[in-house]
C-alpha cells in the first residue's frame, strides 16, 4: 500500500490494517490460527505468495511474530499489539453484521471458506459420545465435496474421504448454509424450506440444528443495537 504521507494516527494505522486480504489475516490469528495451511484455510481466496507476502509485513510491522511450536513447525503468534487489533475486528464483524450482511451476493458465497466456518461453528458440547461424520455437498458446486468428522472434542474438516461411515448426508446451496452461520436462517426452517436437504437416520437428523451454532457477531450486533445511546 502506498504510504498516505500523513502522521494522523488513523492514517498510520490503516497503511498496516488495510491492506487487503490483512483484516481477514488478523481475523483468522486472532480466531486461533497459528499455521500457514491453517490461516491459509480461513482465506482460501488468497494466493500462498500473496499470504507469504502480508504474513512477513505483519512482522516487519510488529503485529506477528514467529516461534517453533511443539513439533518443530513454525507458527504464526500475535503480538500485544496485534491482539490489540481484536477492538478493530470486532468493531469492524459488527459494523459488517448489521449493514453489509443482509443481501448475500455470489461474490460472497465461497463454499470453502463457507466449510471452514462451518467446522468453527461446531458446538462440541452438544455432539454425541460416538463419532459422527456429515458429507457436505453444494448445488451448483459438484466438484466440491466436503466431510466434517465430529468426534469430541474435535472437529476435523476433510477434503478427501476419511473412511468412516458418513452418517448424514446433506445437499445444500451455499447461501442457505452461509445464512445459517450468520444466524439469519434456523436449520431447521432451511430444511422444511428445501435449502438444506439432510438424508440419514432421524436421530441425526433431528440433533443437527443443535449442533450448528452461529457467527458470534450476530449476538454482539444485537448487543450493540440495544445499548442505550
Amino acid at each position: 500500500m502506498t504510504a498516505y504521507g500523513q502522521f494522523c494516527p488513523v492514517a498510520l494505522g490503516a497503511e498496516i490494517f488495510a491492506e487487503r486480504w490483512t483484516p481477514l489475516i488478523v481475523r483468522e490469528l486472532l480466531m486461533g490460527g497459528r499455521r500457514f495451511s491453517d490461516i491459509h484455510r480461513g482465506v482460501p481466496r488468497i494466493s500462498r505468495n500473496l499470504l507469504t507476502q502480508r504474513l512477513h509485513a505483519l512482522q516487519h510491522s510488529g503485529i506477528i511474530e514467529q516461534r517453533a511450536g511443539v513439533d518443530g513447525h513454525q507458527e504464526y503468534h500475535l503480538t500485544t499489539g496485534g491482539r490489540e487489533l481484536g477492538a478493530v475486528i470486532d468493531a469492524l464483524g459488527i459494523w459488517g453484521y448489521r449493514w453489509a450482511s443482509k443481501d448475500l451476493a455470489d461474490k460472497d458465497l465461497d463454499p470453502d471458506f463457507l466449510m471452514w466456518s462451518l467446522r468453527r461453528l461446531v458446538r462440541v458440547d452438544a455432539l454425541p459420545e460416538q463419532r459422527v461424520v456429515l458429507l457436505f455437498q453444494f448445488r451448483g458446486h459438484r466438484d466440491r465435496v466436503f466431510w466434517l468428522v465430529l468426534e469430541r472434542p474435535s472437529v476435523d474438516l476433510c477434503l478427501f474421504d476419511p473412511g468412516y461411515e458418513v452418517n448424514l448426508e446433506i445437499e445444500a446451496t451455499v447461501g442457505a448454509l452461509a445464512r445459517v452461520c450468520l444466524g439469519q436462517l434456523a436449520v431447521a426452517q432451511a430444511m422444511r424450506d428445501g435449502a438444506v436437504e439432510v438424508h440419514g437416520l432421524p436421530q441425526y437428523r433431528n440433533a443437527l440444528p443443535s449442533w450448528l451454532g452461529v457467527t458470534r457477531f450476530a449476538a454482539m450486533a444485537k448487543s450493540a443495537t440495544a445499548a442505550p445511546v
